[in-house]
Formats: C-alpha cells, sequence, structure tokens
C-alpha cells in the first residue's frame, strides 16, 4: 500500500492528465491493427540525442498530417513492439489519422542532456533551449517522415508549456499548436506560487520526485516521497514545522528543484528568466489555447497565455482561440464533462470540446479541412451552465462593477457614504499560524482539485474567517472576466497573507444536494509583502492602514436570481499555501519559533473602501 501511495503521489501532476479508465480492448486492437511504431534518436543542434517514437498509420497510400507531444513525464511504453493507447489528445485523433510524435525532453528519461524545469530560453547565439529543440524535431521530421509537412503540437501542463515555446521563432511547417493548462509562471500563479505565495501541498510532493537530478538516462521513474503515514495532511504539514524542515526531514537535500526556488524567495532573474511569454513576438501557426475555470495547477496559464497572444501587435485575432471549461486539471480529455461531484453542468463539456472544438480545430489547419469554425472565445458559464462564444476575452461589453464590504457582513455595490473613520469601520479576526484555516473539509494527503469548487460553510465557522454576503440576488449577475481584490488593512505584525474567496451561495431547497451550499467560484491569496513588487518585498508598518491589491484570475460564472454572493476573507488555507509566519523575514529560512499570532483588520468605508472588483457582462456576443 505504502509503495502504491508512494508512486501515486510522485506522479501526481501527470497522473491527473492521464489517468482514465484505460485503454479498452477494441481501441488497443485498432492502434496494433492500424499503425506502426518506430524509436529513434533525434540529433539536435547542439549533439544531444533526444529519444523519439514515431507512430505512422500502416495505410501508405495518404500523406497524413504530424501530430507531436514533447513531455518530461515519458513517452513510455519504451520498445517497438508495446505502443501506447491512445497515440493523440483522444482516440478520436487516432480514428481520423495522423502521424504522432512523442519525445522525451533533453535530460529526461531516454533523452540525453540535463534537465531544468522550465528552461530559459536562449535569446542569443547557438546554444539550444526547448525552442530550438522543437523546431530541430518538426525540421528532421519534415525531412525524413513521409507526410503531408503540416505539423501540430499539443500538450498538458509542462507538455502544454512546451507546446508554447514552439511559437518562439515557429518553425514554417508548424501549422497548429495547442498549450492546454500551460504551465506558465511558477512564481505569480501556476502550480508553484500564487502571487508569491508557495504553493506547499502539491510543491512539496510534486517536486520530491520532480526535482530530483537523474542517476542516468533510463526509464526508470526517480520515485518521490510518499511515507506520510497519515491521511491528514493538516496535521503532517503543520507537525512539519517550518519549510526548511521539510527539506531536512523528508527530502533529504536531494531535490534540486526545492532547493532552488528556497533559494529564490522573490521574483528575481531566476524566475524572470523562465517567463518565457515576453520571448514570443509574433504567432505565425494557428494556436488554441485550453483551461478548465476549476483547474487546482494552472488556470493561470492559459488565461495569461491567450492574453499574451491576442494582444501581440499585428495578431490576426482569427489565429488564436481560447476555450475555457468547468474542468479540472486535464479532464477535458475523458469522460462526458457533465459534473464535478454534485456540481452539475447538465451539458457533456468534455466530450463536446473534444469532438466539435480540438479535432476541428486540427483538421482545419492540418488537413484544410474548412468545414471546421472556431470563435477567438468559447467560455462555459458555470452556474448559468451553458457554453458562449466572443470575439475576444474578456468580452468587450464587460464592465468592472466594486461589490463593496460593509458594516454588518454585508456586501453591496453601493459604496458607503461615511467617510470618517469610526472605530467600528472594520472587521478583526486573531491568525494564528499554529491553527491555521484549512484548505479543505476532506481528509487527504493528495492537493486534489475538489477545493476548487467546494462547500465553504465548513470556514465560515471559523472564528478567523470574515464573511460579508449580499441580499438575496433579484436579478442574475453574469461574471465574465477578471476579478480584483481591493482591501484597505493593518495588522498587528510586520506581514501577513489575505486569502479572498468569492463564493455563490445557493438557497435552501429541502430535497436538493446544493440546498445551502456556498459554492467557491474563485479564491486566491496574496502575500502583503509582495503588494507593490514581487522583486522587491516590503514589510507592512503596525497598526497602519494598507492599501493591497491583488489579481484573483478569472471567472465565467452566473450569479442566479434567488441565490447570494458572499465573499471570504482569511489569512491561512492550509496547507495548500505554505504558512506566513506574519513577521517581515525570509520565509523560506523561517524557524519554527518565528511564527507569531497577530490581529489582522479590514476596513470598509469611503476613506478605505475595501472591495472586490467584478467583470459583469450585461448581454452575449455571439
Amino acid at each position: 500500500m505504502q509503495k502504491i501511495l508512494l508512486l501515486f503521489l510522485s506522479l501526481s501532476a501527470y497522473c491527473s492528465i492521464a489517468m482514465a479508465h484505460g485503454p479498452s480492448k477494441d481501441d488497443s486492437l485498432f492502434v496494433e491493427r492500424n499503425y506502426s511504431k518506430e524509436e529513434r534518436y533525434l540529433t539536435m543542434r547542439d549533439g544531444t540525442k533526444l529519444f523519439t517514437t514515431i507512430y505512422a498509420p500502416k495505410d501508405k497510400l495518404s500523406n497524413y498530417p504530424i501530430m507531436l507531444i514533447r513531455t518530461p513525464y515519458s513517452v513510455a511504453p519504451y520498445g517497438a513492439t508495446k505502443l501506447k493507447v491512445p497515440l493523440g489528445p483522444n482516440m478520436d485523433f487516432v480514428r481520423e489519422g495522423f502521424i504522432f510524435v512523442h519525445q522525451d525532453v533533453r535530460g529526461k528519461y531516454m533523452s540525453e542532456g540535463n534537465f531544468i524545469a522550465n528552461r530559459p530560453v536562449v535569446t542569443k547565439g547557438k546554444k539550444s533551449d526547448e525552442s530550438t529543440d522543437t523546431y530541430d524535431t518538426i525540421d528532421w521530421l519534415v525531412k525524413n517522415v513521409k507526410s503531408n509537412k503540416r505539423v501540430g503540437i499539443w500538450g498538458i501542463s509542462s507538455p502544454g508549456m512546451y507546446a508554447s515555446l514552439s511559437l518562439i521563432n515557429s518553425h514554417p511547417n508548424l501549422k497548429a499548436v495547442s498549450p492546454q493548462a500551460p504551465v506558465t509562471d511558477w512564481f505569480k500563479g501556476d502550480d508553484r506560487h500564487h502571487n508569491g505565495a508557495l504553493m506547499l501541498m502539491g510543491t512539496f510532493s510534486f517536486l520530491s520526485s520532480f526535482g530530483k537530478p537523474r542517476d542516468s538516462i533510463g526509464t526508470k521513474h526517480p520515485g518521490g516521497f510518499g511515507n506520510y503515514n497519515t491521511l491528514d495532511s493538516y496535521n503532517f504539514y503543520l507537525k512539519a514545522g517550518a519549510l526548511k524542515n521539510l527539506n531536512t526531514k523528508y527530502l533529504g537535500n536531494k531535490s534540486t528543484l526545492w532547493n532552488e526556488m528556497m533559494a529564490h524567495p522573490n521574483y528575481d532573474s531566476y524566475w524572470e528568466d523562465r517567463n518565457f511569454l515576453p520571448k514570443i513576438k509574433a504567432v505565425k501557426p494557428a494556436v488554441l489555447v485550453v483551461g478548465g475555470w476549476f483547474d487546482q495547477e494552472d488556470l493561470y496559464g492559459p488565461l495569461k497565455t491567450y492574453a499574451h497572444l491576442a494582444g501581440l501587435p499585428k495578431q490576426k485575432a482569427a489565429n488564436v482561440h481560447l476555450v475555457m471549461g468547468p474542468w479540472y486539471h486535464g479532464s477535458w480529455t475523458r469522460g462526458l464533462g457533465d459534473s464535478l461531484h454534485m456540481v452539475k453542468f447538465v451539458e457533456p463539456t468534455s466530450k463536446q470540446f473534444r469532438e466539435q472544438m480540438e479535432l476541428p480545430f486540427f483538421k482545419k489547419h492540418l488537413k484544410q479541412d474548412t468545414s471546421a469554425t472556431l470563435p477567438a472565445a468559447k467560455v462555459f458559464f458555470t452556474g448559468e451552465n451553458k457554453w458562449a462564444s466572443f470575439k475576444q476575452w474578456p468580452p468587450a461589453q464587460t464592465q468592472e462593477r466594486a461589490l463593496f464590504l460593509t458594516k454588518g457582513n454585508k456586501l453591496s455595490f453601493q459604496q458607503s457614504s461615511n467617510s470618517a473613520l469610526p472605530s467600528s469601520d472594520f472587521d478583526a479576526y486573531i491568525s494564528d499560524p499554529q491553527k491555521p484555516v484549512p484548505y479543505t473539509n476532506e481528509k487527504t494527503v493528495m492537493r486534489g482539485y475538489k477545493y476548487m469548487y467546494e462547500d465553504q460553510s465548513f470556514a465560515a465557522k471559523r472564528p478567523d474567517v470574515l464573511i460579508y454576503e449580499t441580499e438575496v440576488l433579484t436579478e442574475d449577475i453574469r461574471m465574465a472576466g477578471n476579478l480584483k481584490a481591493n482591501l484597505f488593512v493593518s495588522t498587528t505584525g510586520t506581514d501577513a497573507d489575505f486569502i479572498v474567496k468569492v463564493i455563490d451561495v445557493f438557497p435552501y431547497e429541502s430535497k436538493s444536494q446544493m440546498s445551502d451550499y456556498q459554492m467557491l467560484v474563485r479564491g486566491e491569496v496574496m502575500r502583503a509583502k509582495f503588494r507593490d513588487s514581487f522583486s522587491e518585498p516590503k514589510a507592512l508598518v503596525p497598526n497602519e492602514v494598507t492599501e493591497v491589491r491583488f489579481d484573483m484570475q478569472d471567472a465565467a460564472h452566473v450569479f442566479k436570481k434567488g441565490h447570494k454572493i458572499m465573499v471570504q476573507i482569511q489569512s491561512t488555507w492550509f496547507p495548500l499555501v505554505d504558512r506566513n509566519p506574519q513577521q517581515f523575514l525570509a520565509i523560506n529560512d523561517a524557524e519554527d519559533t518565528d511564527f507569531l499570532k497577530q490581529e489582522h483588520r479590514i476596513y470598509f468605508n469611503a476613506t478605505y473602501p475595501s472591495h472586490i472588483k467584478l467583470p459583469i457582462i450585461e448581454n452575449n456576443e455571439n
């Protein structure tokens, strides 16, 4: 049991994408009958050889396009007689007919070289990086593999990042690119950090294996930490104590990536060099960016990738597309996608994406099938449970409306007219790092994804969680775009985290599983010392009112008539996010005794109007 848990945890990021119910007998038989496999090494411009598998249709009468994926998670199974099922994004691609190419990126599994996660892009000279490796791979394929010379690339998570990187000085034969949940910025918003705060639980489990240097070239997974000896992650991480204890107690100083991240607690050149979006200056292939509204790992990536690509000078809007569905990390690859446990979507969203969006996109650009059309943005609205098409994202007609915190734990679209600062115009709570607010009501050592839409009533019962709520809505409120938190705070300490959660409160219905459900729509953390700059943190002044603003990322949600909007504010979200000692210091080097109890205040009046900016849209743009 322990070995199974260890392997599952060490592969957690990949498993959330790749694990389905396994291929059916019919699927396996179809691949065996219709595809041949070749394994070979391709030589990059610097001489490094990358292990590559090529699955080609046995039918030699047609020239098929090439679908490429580059991955750090292994192209297994290895061996000329062992076949991967499915070969492409799903079996619809396999039955349609493509040449599928899988490649271990440099430094991983059977490929030569040294692995560097989020490898910096080389802008000068003839050195190699992931974009040049992609270029060199495509160049070899179109010259040596019988095809129609049109290439597409796709991938989810880290492979999604490699798909994005192919857009830097892209090969002329690359015609279609689909970065799906692409890792994009590990400090500001993706897997490892959000707004400078370490995403503790996912980072520790993932980097315990992914961050290890390999001993030799081979097919063996390095393995990761699994000796939790409990199903209660809250107690495990609390007993572990300060961050540096995790390294000495459990990682044995063997995770190169963990050590690098601990050595770079601020947004310095280490992180800046790994932000590849500014290196993409133009887009020549068609691009389909894909993400999920409940993605526990990479919600930030697809949204920021689309915004950058669509905003490039002289960029043709019709060339870059965004699809956002009601999915967790990679779940659009399988199943119907009509629900997430008690949260029902009615529409079979994953099936619709695969059949009506993903496959038609690649057929159009690789097989020149002109029947397919896709809007610039195809977005699923939760709450309303409908797809909507837009000419851009966010929609042009979206307007920001401030939802103000007011006295009596209320929310209002009307700002307080009280311009003085009476002592009653704030709410206060004691935040104790030794008794942090749990991020979920579930007992698990896996971060999971349920917390992204979980009923928040368990947190509402905590004295260190502030609650603000609207009256019952008399009309639908349709939200589409970027949410922003704007808080006026003070603290007895010199640093603090502020977590804001925007929640849809369902009405009481005696026979409904969703009765009184407090559904998390969007939650985000901000480490206050980074409020003005991620590069140059600044201490809070004790008991001085300070404005803290931050990006809460995007959402597409309809708060229905009869529901309420709730906002919860807290300063711990554990162990999803690491604990803040609540004093200004290098948290990565903090001692167990550095974590102090502090009082935090949230202010609300005309002078200090704490509010959440919601992107409200009045009607659809077809």
